[in-house]
Order: C-alpha cells, then sequence, then structure tokens
C-alpha cells in the first residue's frame, strides 16, 4: 500500500497550497492541478483523495503522455476480447476499476483531440463504452482529479484542447507554484528527504555543511521537488564524509549557483567574486570551463575578474603557467585550449614576478619555456 504523502514546507505557498488541498477534498467535484514538472502535482492529487470521503476506495492513476490513442483508450475505459489483436480477454478500464474512488489523470494536456472527446462524454454522461464494445456500461461512479504542466488556454487558443473539456475539469483549479518561488521550503525538503532516505538505505543521518545548504538554497531547482529528491538520494547513496561538502553536489548546482552570483558592487572591486570562484576550483573541485569561462563568455565576469583569478594562480603556482592546468582541474590535454583563450581575450598575466623569488635570478631552459606562454606554438 502506497504511504500518503505529506507537504512539506513552511512557507506561505504551502500553508495555502494545503488549505487548497482540503477544500477540494469535501467534495467530488473535478479538480485541475497546474504546476510544472516535478513540483509534486500527484502528491496533490493523493492528498485530496486520502481527506476525502472516497479514501477507502481505489485511487488509480495514468499518465496521458507517451501513449497511442488506441493504448490510451483502452486503458481508460477497458475492451472486450477480440475488438484488437492480443485482446485475448475481456479487460475492464481504469475508469470502471476506481468505481466509488478516485482516478488520477497526469499530463491530461497531452491528449489527442478525439481523447478529450471520449474523456468529456464519460464527464458529461457517466458511462463507459469498452473499445469493440456495441453498448455503454451502467454509469460509473468515480472522481476524476486531472493534472498539466502545460498552459491550457494557450493549447486552447492554438485549437488543441478543447475548450468545453476544460471548463468540465476546471471546477476546482489547484496551482503549485515551483521551488524557486518558495525557497524558503528548499531547507525542510532537503531535511525531510534526508531523513526519508537514510532510513530507507539504512545509513547515519548526515549533517550539510553550512556552505552546502548555502548553495542548495541559492539553487533554482528547475527541476523542482523531483529534481531535489534524486540529488539528495544520490548524496546518501555516495556518502563521502561526516558531512555534506559542496564538492559531493552535482556540477549544475556548484557552479551555476556561483556563476549566477551578482558581481560584487563597484565599492569593493572584483576581489571577492575572483576569491570566490578561485576557491571554488581549488578547495571544492571545479573545473576551469565551467566555474570561469561559461561566465567569462556569458559577459558575468570581468576580464579584471578572470586576470584576478590567473593571479592567484599564479602565485600558489609559483609563475607556471603549465601548473594551472591541473590546479584548475583541466585536463592536461587543454593547456593550450587554456591558453589561447587567455591570449584573445588579453588575459595573460605576466609571470616574472612569481618566478623571481623561486629561481634567485637564474633559469633553466626548461622554466624559462614553462613560464613564457607566448613562445609556444598553438
Amino acid at each position: 500500500m502506497t504511504p500518503t504523502p505529506t507537504l512539506v514546507g513552511s512557507s506561505p505557498a504551502v500553508h495555502s497550497l494545503d488549505g487548497d488541498i482540503t477544500a477540494a477534498a469535501r467534495s467530488d467535484a473535478k479538480v485541475l492541478i497546474t504546476g510544472e514538472s516535478g513540483v509534486g502535482k500527484e502528491v496533490a492529487a493523493r492528498l485530496i483523495h486520502s481527506r476525502s470521503l472516497r479514501r477507502e476506495s481505489p485511487l488509480l492513476t495514468i499518465n496521458c503522455a507517451g501513449l497511442p490513442d488506441t493504448l490510451l483508450e483502452s486503458e481508460l475505459f477497458g475492451h472486450v476480447r477480440g475488438s484488437f489483436t492480443g485482446a485475448y480477454r475481456d479487460k475492464p478500464g481504469l475508469l470502471q476499476s476506481a468505481h466509488g474512488g478516485t482516478l488520477f489523470m497526469d499530463e491530461v494536456g497531452e491528449m489527442s483531440l478525439r481523447m478529450q472527446a471520449l474523456l468529456l462524454r464519460f464527464l458529461e454522461t457517466g458511462e463507459v463504452q469498452r473499445v469493440g464494445a456495441e453498448r455503454f456500461s451502467d454509469p460509473v461512479d468515480v472522481r476524476v482529479i486531472c493534472a498539466t504542466n502545460r498552459h491550457l488556454r494557450g493549447r486552447i487558443a492554438s485549437g488543441d484542447f478543447r475548450e468545453d473539456l476544460y471548463y468540465r475539469l476546471n471546477v476546482i483549479h489547484v496551482h503549485i507554484p515551483p521551488l524557486r518561488e518558495r525557497r524558503e521550503d528548499v531547507r525542510d525538503l532537503l531535511q525531510h528527504y534526508m531523513r526519508s532516505y537514510s532510513e530507507r538505505y539504512r545509513v547515519p543521518i548526515r549533517p550539510f555543511a553550512p556552505e552546502t545548504l548555502d548553495l542548495l538554497s541559492a539553487y533554482d531547482w528547475p527541476g523542482n521537488v523531483r529534481e531535489l529528491k534524486n540529488v539528495i538520494e544520490r548524496l546518501v547513496v555516495r556518502a563521502e564524509s561526516t558531512q555534506v561538502m559542496p564538492t559531493e553536489l552535482p556540477p549544475d548546482i556548484r557552479f551555476t549557483t556561483l556563476a549566477s552570483t551578482p558581481a560584487p558592487s563597484p565599492g569593493n572591486g572584483p576581489e571577492p567574486l575572483a576569491r570566490k570562484l578561485y576557491h571554488l576550483m581549488v578547495r571544492d573541485g571545479g573545473n576551469f570551463w565551467t566555474v570561469v569561462y561559461e561566465p567569462f563568455m556569458s559577459r558575468d565576469l570581468t576580464r579584471e575578474t578572470l586576470r584576478l583569478i590567473i593571479t592567484y594562480g599564479l602565485e600558489h603556482a609559483q609563475g607556471r603557467y603549465s601548473a594551472l592546468t591541473e590546479l584548475f582541474n583541466m585536463n592536461r590535454s587543454d593547456y593550450k585550449r587554456f591558453l589561447n583563450v587567455l591570449r584573445k581575450h588579453d588575459c595573460l598575466v605576466p609571470f616574472h614576478s612569481f618566478r623571481s623569488a623561486k629561481l634567485g635570478g637564474t633559469r633553466s631552459s626548461a622554466d624559462a619555456a614553462d613560464a613564457a606562454p607566448d613562445a609556444w606554438a598553438v
């Protein structure tokens, strides 16, 4: 038996959503749940069912996306023996199987116009005609809850969705906002799923390092709660330390978050951001091409900031440009490309001051070649 889901979060949006779900559960009216992919539309549908008078009856679900008309029609309405190749026996559809309960139809906006017409007729009469049958069955008692990540009014305007079906489905409208619009819920969700997956895999619950929580809270979560769950499950399965450190996070979270960090105010200069990105590579394992090059090419970083990052690297590497490939977590084969980028954008920093202390005024031919990137053919 599938456990009843819970709403996690303390934001005003979650409190409002909880109220909408409770109100929808008081009646048998049809419900249309909208929101981006991954926000938890099926969770909302299950909560509506579990709080309703139908909670002792079945809740059945179907995803309308990707199913051809013939298969979707058979799944919804059932079929009789011999109605098509492979129909070896009579089979009831989900609408009849959910009699007395609830049917949740996800991605209803993907249905063809033909299937929309069949669904509309059922909603108006309650009668089911199985594929291949000559007559309709007796009316069934089933509550229909639909969900979509599409803008149905836009599809109505383009002729891809029936307006009369839209009004049939949209008796009660429940909208779930994306996670980026309720960031105060992120930490609650992180802790909830860390506990949940730790119990499932029977491993100790690991706390998040403060800098890890900062990165996760600042991330936009384009995949919403579904993406967050996947990230936490991966962190639990691949535990690397007693705390969840930034280096364990997927690159798109570590680097996208920092790359989108606003540049420091003019009064502070570029140093804070340069230091931040430098430490992200040297300390946290970030790659130059993702952490620095991509935001630089997107004009989110200035030449001055890039030169500062190279300066910090040369200080650490004592003037050796070749050592920066390893320091900045690049492949050794990226060396010429790296120099090309710096030369093209006038970001080659003179190395002499970083070498003089080490070399004491003399240097070998190998040192000289390594310290003079302009001498290489690229």
